[in-house]
């Protein structure tokens, strides 16, 4: 990462461009996914985590796919100086822009994206939250259309095919990740400020 640009400085900027504590706590649960990823995958952790928690930067601003989010964002990231790589990584999570998935960090973000927002719904209709959840009981909820019915059921699966790891593999991958990171991602009103996953 260049000098001067930091997890935390991702999060601020991520924190000043968006208010809304769900979208807040997504970045944060796709942090810990990629933060978790780039363990396993041999990435570089801090690069990978940044890319978590901006890759909705303009999501809440310019939500529109056709000429808002993520090209807002890649704009503003490249005129901050960010990495190219992380800049890319942004574009190709929105399947509308039509970008390759090259590398392992394109990849990993495409696959944890969608999944990470559905793994935490699925913990917030459960008694027990993440702890105990299976591959099953998310597949479960896959096949009711009603139950987060934004999400794209085939792009949870594409993504875990491009990424080259089996679907269950990589529910249960999330899932553990997450649950490391229970208090804050499970909390009902979290401290954007204090709410670090590398903590």
């Amino acid at each position: 990462m260049p000098r001067g640009i930091s997890r935390d400085d991702a999060w601020t900027l991520f924190c000043e461009w968006t208010e809304s504590p769900s979208l807040r706590r997504h970045v944060l649960a796709v942090e810990a996914t990629m933060r978790a990823y780039a363990r396993q995958l041999g990435g570089d952790e801090e690069t990978w985590a940044v890319t978590g928690l901006l890759h909705d930067l303009d999501y809440e601003r310019h939500p529109s796919l056709v000429d808002g989010h993520p090209r807002i964002a890649m704009q503003e990231l490249q005129r901050r100086g960010y990495p190219d790589e992380i800049i890319r990584a942004i574009g190709s999570h929105a399947d509308e822009m039509e970008l390759t998935r090259d590398t392992p960090m394109e990849r990993a973000l495409y696959a944890v994206d969608e999944l990470s927002g559905f793994v935490l719904a699925c913990a917030y209709v459960r008694p027990e939250g993440l702890q105990g959840m299976t591959p099953k009981s998310v597949k479960k909820k896959m096949k009711t259309p009603s139950f987060a019915a934004a999400v794209d059921r085939d792009a949870l699966r594409r993504g875990a095919d491009e990424l080259g790891v089996d679907f269950d593999t990589h529910v249960a991958f999330v899932i553990a990740a997450l649950a490391e990171h229970s208090d804050t991602l499970l909390a009902s009103t979290p401290e954007p400020r204090s709410a670090d996953p590398a903590d």
